[in-house]
C-alpha cells in the first residue's frame, strides 16, 4: 500500500495563494462595485465588500494606501478599485488588496471637494457670524502667496496705486503641492503670533483643480477660521472656488481684486477729505456769526441786566411762586382728608361686623367655608354659627328649603 501525504491547512492555504500571486491577470487589476459593510478600523486599515448584481467581494484597504485617498468611501458608493487579489492564509479566504480607489463616474478630487465642503457647512465654519470685520485703513498686510508667481506683482502695484502708505510684508510660502497647506499654516501661526498685521491676504493665481488643491485642505480650513486676524482669500480666477474661500472672513474674485477690496483709494480720500474740509469752513462761519449777533444783542441790553434790578425782579417771582406752592398744598390736604372720610363712612357701612350689630349672624363648615344657602348643607353636618360676641358649634338636624319640608 502506498503511504500517502496529508497536507495541512496552511500548506493548503498558503499553496493556494503563491498560485494567485503569480498570476499576471490577478496581480494588478482594476475592478468596479458598490461598496458596502464598510469599517475604518482604529488601526487605519479599511475593511468593506465590493459588490454587483450576482457576487460580492471582501476588501481591504491597509492604512499606508488610504492615506492618499482624497475622498472618505462609504457604502453605496459606487466605485473603480485597483488591486491585487491573494489570499488572507489565516481564515482561508480570498481577498482584493486594495492600492487606488476612484469614485465611479466622478473625478475623486471633485467628490472630496463635495465632502469637505458639506461636513465643514454643517458645523458652521461658514456662517456670517464667525465672520471678522476688515479693518477700514489697514496699515500693515501680511500677504502669504509665492515669491515667483505673476499674482505678487499685480498685488503690489494695484495697491502702491490705490494707497501707497500701507505696507505689506510678503510671507514666502508654498501654494502648490502636498506640503503646500502646512506651509500656510505655519505662515499663519507665525503672523498672528507676532500681532502686528491688521489683514491677512491669501492670494495665489488660477489653475486647475489640482494645482490649486491645497486651499481645499481641511486643516488649513480650520486654521483660517480660527485665525484671529481677518483673512482674505484671493485664490485663483473669479470661477474657480476653494474651502478657503468659504471660510475665510472675505472672498475675493482675484488677487489683484483683493486689494482694490480691501485698501481705500487715496484720490477718493482726498476728494472727501477736501468736502470734509469745506462743511467744517461753513459750520465755522455760520457759528461765529451766530455769536457775534448774541454778543452784540447782550450789549446792546447791558443797562437793562443790571445786578440788583435783576435780583429784585427773581425776588418777586420766588415770593408769588412761595404763595402758589402753599395754596396748591393746602388744597390738596383738604380734598385728600374729605376722601379718606367718604371712604371711611364707607368701609364702615359695608363692615360685616357693623351689621352683626344689628342681630345678625353668620355660618360655616368645619373648614371654615361660609354657608350661604341651607341646600349647601347635609343632615348631620357639624357648623359654627358666628354671633356679635362668639360662636356656637351646631349640628344640622334638619334641613328645610322652602318649596320642601324636610330633607
Amino acid at each position: 500500500m502506498t503511504e500517502k501525504y496529508v497536507f495541512t491547512v496552511s500548506e493548503i492555504n498558503k499553496y493556494i495563494k503563491g498560485k494567485l500571486q503569480v498570476d499576471p491577470h490577478l496581480r494588478s487589476l482594476w475592478v468596479g462595485g458598490e461598496l458596502s459593510n464598510f469599517k475604518w478600523h482604529r488601526s487605519g486599515h479599511m475593511y468593506f465588500t465590493l459588490k454587483d448584481e450576482h457576487a460580492s467581494l471582501r476588501c481591504v484597504f491597509f492604512r499606508g494606501y488610504n492615506r492618499s485617498c482624497p475622498f472618505l468611501p462609504s457604502d453605496g458608493m459606487e466605485v473603480w478599485i485597483k488591486g491585487s487579489i491573494s489570499v488572507y492564509e489565516k481564515e482561508g479566504l480570498y481577498q482584493l488588496y486594495v492600492e487606488l480607489m476612484e469614485p465611479a463616474g466622478v473625478g475623486s478630487l471633485h467628490l472630496a471637494f463635495e465632502q469637505l465642503k458639506n461636513r465643514l457647512k454643517e458645523e458652521g465654519l461658514f456662517e456670517d457670524r464667525y465672520k471678522k470685520k476688515l479693518p477700514r485703513f489697514p496699515w500693515k498686510i501680511a500677504l502669504l502667496t509665492s515669491p515667483s508667481g505673476a499674482a505678487l506683482q499685480d498685488i503690489l502695484t494695484t495697491a502702491q496705486g490705490r494707497f501707497p502708505h500701507v505696507t505689506i510684508q510678503v510671507v514666502e510660502t508654498l501654494v502648490q503641492g502636498s506640503r503646500a497647506p502646512h506651509d500656510i499654516i505655519d505662515s499663519l501661526r507665525h503672523i498672528e503670533k507676532k500681532g502686528e498685521a491688521d489683514l491677512v491676504v491669501l492670494a495665489r493665481g488660477g489653475g486647475s483643480l489640482e494645482d490649486l488643491w491645497a486651499f481645499n485642505h481641511e486643516d488649513l480650513a480650520r486654521a483660517i477660521f480660527h485665525c484671529t486676524i481677518p483673512v482674505v482669500s484671493a485664490v485663483g480666477h473669479e470661477t474657480d472656488f476653494t474651502i478657503a474661500d468659504f471660510v475665510a472672513d472675505v472672498r475675493a474674485a482675484t488677487p489683484t481684486a483683493s486689494m482694490e477690496m480691501v485698501l481705500p483709494e487715496k484720490s477718493e480720500l482726498q476728494r472727501r477729505l477736501e468736502e470734509m474740509l469745506e462743511r467744517a469752513r461753513v459750520s465755522l462761519d455760520r457759528r461765529m456769526r451766530q455769536e457775534k449777533q448774541r454778543v452784540e444783542y447782550a450789549l446792546g441790553r447791558r443797562f437793562q441786566n443790571i445786578p440788583l434790578q435783576l435780583l429784585e425782579r427773581k425776588k418777586v417771582a420766588l415770593d408769588d411762586l412761595d404763595r402758589r406752592l402753599q395754596r396748591a398744598v393746602m388744597e390738596d390736604f383738604r380734598q385728600r382728608a374729605d376722601r379718606l372720610s367718604y371712604l371711611s363712612e364707607r368701609l364702615e357701612s359695608l363692615s360685616p361686623l357693623n351689621i352683626m350689630q344689628r342681630g345678625y349672624s353668620y355660618c360655616e363648615d368645619e373648614k371654615g367655608r361660609l354657608i350661604r344657602l341651607a341646600a349647601e348643607v347635609n343632615r348631620g353636618q357639624k357648623l359654627n354659627v358666628h354671633f356679635r360676641d362668639g360662636r356656637v358649634r351646631a349640628e344640622a338636624r334638619e334641613v328645610v328649603l322652602e318649596e320642601e319640608k324636610d330633607v
